[in-house]
């Protein structure tokens, strides 16, 4: 069983949705014992981080997802829950993160013809070889939505970059636990793929 961490802010059943088009047995929990029984965990996520962060704490989830991302098995996180696995983010001042990797987030720049957020699609480069990015094919479009990016990471844990304006790191890994700031679930075959190749890891 895949569960899918319901804290209140995520985008569930599109991902739920992937999920078992894909064949997987999904499911969308918010109980500690179906994380902790899970063959694999999936933290998705929409909104701010700090809102974030209090709704996990709140519900009660914030050890038992540090616990599922210690690396003992498959753990992605997808857009926020790509920003939660770090320490900060200048959104949310003060607040911590789930810290399960070192780094913080700032907002995207403010570039003459770009917009904020960033919304839509853009090219992927790899800075390593990824199970999760097997087979996927070199620079493959994925879809973003998001304000804020990747500006500070610990070394080796980034895996791709895109460019809006700048160069942006959006996706990390170290072990088993994966995340990435696109969403591969609204990304097309290119995303089915991506979570494919997480199911199989």
């Amino acid at each position: 069983m895949i569960a899918v961490i319901d804290y209140g802010a995520g985008n569930l059943h599109s991902v739920t949705n992937a999920l078992n088009f894909l064949g997987a047995d999904a499911k969308i929990t918010a109980d500690p014992k179906d994380i902790r029984d899970a063959e694999r965990v999936i933290l998705p996520g929409v909104g701010s981080f700090g809102d974030a962060m209090s709704r996990i704490r709140t519900a009660g989830l914030y050890e038992e997802i540090k616990n599922a991302a210690s690396g003992e098995k498959p753990f992605l996180g997808i857009c926020l829950g790509l920003q939660l696995l770090f320490e900060e983010s200048e959104e949310s001042p003060g607040v911590k993160g789930l810290g399960v990797f070192r780094g913080k987030f700032s907002r995207i720049p403010q570039k003459p013809g770009l917009k904020i957020p960033h919304m839509g699609w853009n090219s992927l480069r790899f800075l390593k070889e990824s199970p999760l990015f097997a087979n996927i094919g070199e620079e493959p479009f994925v879809y973003f939505v998001h304000s804020y990016y990747l500006s500070e990471a610990e070394d080796g844990v980034v895996s791709a970059v895109t460019e809006y304006g700048c160069e942006l790191s959006v996706a990390a890994e170290r072990g088993n636990v994966f995340a990435t700031q696109f969403h591969p679930e609204k990304s097309g075959r290119t995303g089915l793929k991506i979570l494919k190749n997480f199911l199989e890891i």
